[in-house]
């Protein structure tokens, strides 16, 4: 009969540790999924920044070489991103296309301008800093006309501030209950050893040497738990690899390789923390407490 009773305290047990790992695994997987969306949120974002730019109509009569200095010149500016040089024949081709006729013809000259378009990089898409871009574009003497639409910037700028900000309450939220969540488990998986704790102790055992095992189980078990988080992180980023390959070419992978990092860490601290200190609970107990 005690050894029967013996093997069923034996599974229960390890039922205990497989279901905490597991649950445990889902709360990571959660929070990392929110990293990732975190991340791509800058990502699309500054994606989004980097399409936003200037159109510098030219002024007529320029050589090619002329074009090609201005191009020069744009390229060595910080705040480029790319930029992309569009000839009179060129937009006069894309204008004929959208009124589905020859303008050019009609009119018996081509009254269009060439143009260089400057896209700016995501730092420099910010009101204060495209308007000292516009003076300083204004003043190169191949460009005519400068235009770009500033409410359009300004809308965008708004929008990302106010995700941002909806994204980081969430994450702070979803971290304490991470935390939380994971404390009151190895708590309750603790506290099922509280007898084998108190008998240890009252043998003589040092602190030390009763939550040492203890210490060790748990920070094994986050291991565990990180590394299946993990595999399911992967499984969910490469299902989306196979289904939107795009998504991935804004990506730059250190930094997911650093969110597997922090979070895979993070389960084995939180797990040291609280199996520390929810065995030194137990050893500051009266036997009495106990039940």
């Amino acid at each position: 009969m005690a050894k029967q009773e013996n093997q069923k305290s034996a599974i229960r047990v390890k039922t205990s540790y497989v279901s905490t790992i597991i649950s445990i695994s889902l709360v990571l997987f959660m929070l990392g999924m929110l990293g990732i969306i975190l991340i791509n949120a800058k990502q699309i974002s500054d994606h989004v920044k980097e399409n936003i730019g200037f159109s510098l109509y030219l002024k007529e009569g320029l050589t090619e070489k002329d074009v090609s200095a201005l191009k020069k010149v744009l390229e060595g500016k910080e705040y480029t991103n790319r930029i992309e040089y569009i000839s009179k024949e060129q937009a006069a081709e894309i204008m004929k296309k959208d009124l589905g006729e020859d303008f050019v013809e009609f009119l018996e000259f081509n009254p269009l301008l060439g143009s260089v378009d400057v896209y700016l990089n995501s730092a420099f898409a910010e009101e204060e800093s495209v308007r000292s871009i516009e003076k300083e574009l204004k003043r190169l003497p191949a460009v005519k006309m400068v235009d770009y639409q500033m409410d359009l910037i300004a809308a965008v700028n708004a929008n990302v501030r106010k995700i941002g900000f909806v994204l980081l309450g969430f994450s702070i939220l979803l971290l304490v209950v991470v935390i939380a969540l994971i404390n009151n488990t190895i708590r309750l998986a603790i506290y099922s050893k509280r007898f084998l704790i108190k008998t240890m102790q009252l043998v003589g055992a040092t602190g030390g040497f009763i939550s040492r095992p203890f210490v060790a189980r748990g920070v094994l078990n986050g291991l565990f738990s990180g590394i299946i988080a993990l595999i399911l992180l992967s499984g969910v980023m490469y299902s989306i690899s196979s289904s939107l390959p795009e998504f991935f070419e804004l990506q730059n992978f250190n930094v997911y390789i650093v969110l597997f990092t922090v979070v895979l860490l993070l389960r084995i601290l939180i797990s040291w923390v609280s199996t520390s200190l929810a065995v030194r609970k137990f050893l500051r107990m009266q036997s009495g407490e106990l039940y």
